[in-house]
């Protein structure tokens, strides 16, 4: 085995990050990029290395060699730190999350044979942690290992998703800036992943022009086909984002070219490809992510997608899956609780998506979060808490067509008219294609908005005949396992509708409320 690589396996393991479907151990700040490694385990170190997103079978056969290692040597803490975040690796990638107790375990195990001076393991149980969509835990353990090793600019990589999470802006900010001064002095593969960090960062603040100059140069720099399908995956979600599936399809397209496995790019394609027109290669795409790695945000997006068709049993079939498969993932200490609650508010028990997702906005306030939790409280008939969320996840969170919507539906209920109008009409710009449930109610609710009346403030809630047609609306109805709810003289006067039920097929989240998925416009 290569010097260097041999070197990395027993001696350090930086760390990891989630990167574009990619788990990635970094190597200290200044190390140099590996020399082409023989072998599946050698390519897999030295793709790592260089902060390149790891190959499954590479990986694979890192894992086999690590097993087999630690079963002769139990006391290398290395090695237990490498096998661990081995499997977080391959939990990420791939749909096999029973590799997270594995990976809890073979870190955990690193920190007992070696408990102080560990900071590999600690990366390793950070980046676990934001796998898992535990961003406390991972703060914990990514503050420790910085407090470690502050030059270990994986720890603070990990950070930045932690931060995200939690909705710490500063926080993702500072430790940003530490990874932009400790990646400086690294090599192409570590200066392709600072960047992609950074494109997704300035994305999250609404830096669309920013966060599309960081990614592509980032896709420029790639040198693995991984790495390449990651990053061009990414300028695919900015495209899509900004209302241009044509434009988000080219990428996707393109990033598949690099890496057909790459399951981001599949589902990014099904987006725009319903957007396009296109439904029977969009449900293609979309069932090809799935198989590929079956995730509760591909499910809802796909039984959406079936809705909106009118193909309502193949939708109940997809949300059934979508909660066995939240069910199995809890099995592997993933929480997917905000995804969970979302689904519930629009298409299940609105009350029981309230509790849910409170619970999470304890947990990790971010602006996601409030969005959902503010859909949620909307969707219970909670309109005054509804708006306090909205207007927090608007302010402090990415640009989001959906997060927007949301907002002016809101509006609309509360019959603050102008707002309504105001919000919804900008969610339309942002990107006019943003959820295949969503796009039909809000082109609904901004015909019964009407125009705002002439004569300006004083006229925009006058009597007569514009006045009345502002007042139009959907009329909530319960859902199946809902109770009927009390309905005040205001809802009864209203006329009868269809009521939204919409949740972005792009929103983002660590996304970003726009989740895939996350729902964005340029700057």
């Amino acid at each position: 085995m290569n010097p260097w690589v041999k070197r990395v396996l027993v001696a350090s393991v930086a760390g990891s990050v989630v990167l574009g479907g990619a788990y990635v151990l970094l190597p200290p700040s200044g190390e140099k990029a590996a020399p082409p490694a023989l072998g599946p385990a050698g390519r897999a170190m030295a793709a790592v290395g260089t902060g390149v997103p790891a190959a499954l079978p590479d990986l694979a056969a890192l894992i086999g060699e690590r097993e087999a290692f630690v079963r002769t040597n139990p006391r290398d803490d290395h090695s237990w730190a490498v096998l661990g975040s081995a499997y977080v690796a391959r939990g990420v990638r791939s749909s096999v999350v029973a590799d997270f107790p594995k990976a809890e375990t073979a870190l955990n195990t690193s920190l007992r044979v070696r408990p102080q001076g560990n900071p590999e393991a600690l990366t390793g149980l950070a980046a676990l942690a934001d796998a898992r969509h535990d961003y406390r835990a991972a703060k914990k353990w990514g503050e420790l290992a910085v407090r470690q090793a502050p030059k270990r600019w994986a720890a603070h990589a990990a950070l930045i998703d932690a931060y995200s999470g939690l909705g710490d802006a500063k926080g993702v900010g500072r430790e940003l800036e530490s990874l932009q001064k400790l990646g400086s002095g690294s090599g192409s593969g570590s200066a392709t992943t600072v960047r992609t960090l950074a494109g997704q960062v300035y994305r999250d603040r609404g830096w669309r022009e920013n966060a599309n100059a960081e990614l592509v140069d980032a896709a420029a720099l790639a040198r693995s086909p991984a790495e390449k399908a990651a990053c061009l995956h990414h300028v695919a979600e900015l495209a899509w984002e900004r209302g241009e599936p044509t434009e988000s399809l080219r990428y996707d397209d393109a990033a598949l070219a690099a890496d057909s496995d790459h399951h981001p790019a599949m589902a990014g394609r099904g987006r725009a490809l319903a957007a396009l027109g296109r439904p029977s290669e969009a449900l293609q795409a979309y069932r090809a992510a799935i198989l590929r790695h079956p995730l509760p945000e591909y499910d809802l997006e796909l039984g959406e997608l079936y809705e909106s068709l009118k193909l309502r049993p193949a939708a109940r079939a997809q949300y059934d899956a979508l909660r066995a498969r939240v069910k199995q993932e809890a099995a592997g200490g993933v929480n997917n609780e905000r995804i969970l609650g979302l689904f519930e508010a629009d298409h299940g028990d609105a009350d029981a998506a309230v509790k849910r997702l409170t619970a999470e906005y304890k947990r990790h306030g971010s602006p996601q979060t409030a969005d959902a939790l503010g859909w949620a409280l909307h969707r219970a008939g909670n309109d005054k808490a509804a708006l306090k969320l909205a207007t927090k996840a608007m302010e402090k969170g990415p640009r989001s067509a959906l997060i927007a919507y949301h907002r002016g539906e809101i509006e609309r209920e509360l019959e603050r008219y102008g707002a309504a109008r105001r919000h919804i009409g900008e969610a339309m710009r942002v990107n006019p294609f943003f959820s295949p449930l969503a796009v039909p109610a809000a082109k609904r609710a901004l015909e019964a908005l009407g125009e705002p009346p002439e004569g300006g403030p004083e006229e925009m809630y006058a009597s007569g005949p514009a006045a009345e047609i502002t007042e139009v609306k959907p009329r909530r109805t319960p859902r199946r396992g809902q109770p009927q709810r009390r309905t005040t003289q205001r809802q009864s006067a209203r006329g009868r509708g269809q009521t939204p039920r919409p949740r972005s097929s792009g929103s983002s989240g660590s996304s970003g409320s726009s989740s895939s998925s996350g729902s964005s416009g340029s700057n």
